[in-house]
């Protein structure tokens, strides 16, 4: 029996987390879940799984949990030290679903305790790899990827020496705006920016994929989950989103992960490991209804923010952190209306260049360089408000 601790229970991950998990209950327990705002989920969830510990954002919606929970033998907590706690549960693997830097503090806290954790909030490694790739070593705890690109990529390395890959390749869909022109992508609204084509994610993740800044995070944490220079990483744009990575040997081999886009594949691949859990409500990928894939480079011009990801994780230190503090910024006064679409990019490298660079190896040095780079990020927005 693995027992699991989620840190974002109620979000697009951790519902399917948790559905993975409910689908094997012989093989998988959940003793703590987190969650945000969305009290009303977690409650329910709670009555579902029964954890030891639950989590939420304020007391407030602390003690409305309590009162719904008060016939479990179930802890109640709230904010940043409720998240830590459920970090330190006593799970043998913390899935890591939270969105943006919230997660930093408790993954570091579960490495700490020797808890291995699965990670789908890459922004943790995108800010700190180095300074979370160090306490898992101290602690002799795993860092496990659980982004379905990541999850392919560790499958399609399995068992080969690392010094025979040449280059991984990560596939995008491309968003909800592929097609669009420089001039329609100004025009863009939430609502089709919101529109994915292939899958079903958060709103902050699926504003990435439009910008193309969620395949640049995900190249700065490939960069540190497979130790790989950032010129042996590539992007490819797939528009059927079935082949979730390649990775290319020095032999001219290519191993590729195939599968339908439904994101319960991998989490049950991490969940499972290092058996295969059965997905039988998961349909089967057929690749003659399908008929061809395609792939395309994407274009520089129309999505600046995979740009100014590779632009950071060359420079190293502080920059990739500064890099995802000014594009959640950004991205939230795009849903909030407050600017263009493509005024994400702009704010984003207005912040790079007032954001001083710092080593980052200590967790100080990472969350003053954020603050710094969410404060020119929003002076930006203030400037240039729709």
């Amino acid at each position: 029996m693995k027992r699991l601790s989620v840190l974002g229970s109620t979000g697009s991950i951790g519902t399917q987390v948790l559905a993975v998990a409910e689908c094997h209950p012989d093989q998988l327990e959940v003793v703590a879940l987190a969650a945000g705002r969305n009290t009303d989920l977690l409650i329910h969830q709670a009555k579902r799984f029964r954890p030891r510990l639950v989590s939420v954002a304020s007391p407030h919606d602390a003690a409305r949990a309590q009162d719904a929970l008060s016939d479990l033998d179930t802890r109640v907590l709230c904010g940043a030290e409720g998240l830590v706690e459920v970090a330190r549960a006593g799970a043998d693997l913390v899935v890591g679903a939270l969105v943006g830097r919230l997660g930093l503090e408790p993954v570091l806290a579960a490495l700490q305790s020797r808890t291995d954790v699965a990670l789908a909030n890459k922004e943790v490694l995108v800010m700190a790899g180095p300074l979370v790739l160090r306490e898992a070593e101290r602690s002799g705890a795993r860092v496990l990827p659980l982004d379905s690109e990541h999850v392919a990529i560790h499958q399609a390395m399995a068992g080969h020496p690392r010094e025979g890959v040449r280059r991984v390749i990560l596939t995008a869909s491309g968003g909800s705006l592929r097609g669009a022109s420089r001039e329609e992508m100004e025009r863009a609204t939430p609502e089709q920016a919101l529109s994915h084509p292939n899958w079903e994610m958060g709103p902050k993740i699926t504003v990435d994929s439009a910008t193309l800044m969620n395949k640049g995070l995900e190249v700065i944490e490939a960069r540190w989950l497979f130790d790989l220079d950032p010129d042996r990483i590539d992007v490819l744009i797939h528009p059927e989103s079935i082949v979730h990575s390649l990775v290319e040997y020095v032999d001219g081999s290519w191993l590729a992960h195939l599968a339908v886009p439904d994101m319960r594949i991998p989490i049950a691949y991490v969940l499972g490991m290092p058996a295969r859990l059965p997905l039988s409500e998961v349909r089967p990928l057929d690749l003659a209804a399908i008929g061809a894939l395609h792939f395309e480079r994407p274009d520089p011009g129309r999505f600046p923010c995979l740009e100014l990801a590779w632009h950071a994780v060359r420079s190293g230190g502080t920059v990739p952190a500064a890099l995802n503090a000014a594009n959640e910024e950004a991205v939230g006064a795009f849903l909030e209306r407050r600017i263009p679409f493509t005024g994400i990019s702009s704010a984003v490298r207005w912040a790079l260049e007032r954001t001083p660079a710092q080593p980052g190896f200590v967790l100080e040095e990472i969350l003053e360089v954020d603050r710094g780079a969410r404060a020119h990020a929003r002076e930006w927005v203030e400037e240039h408000h729709a």
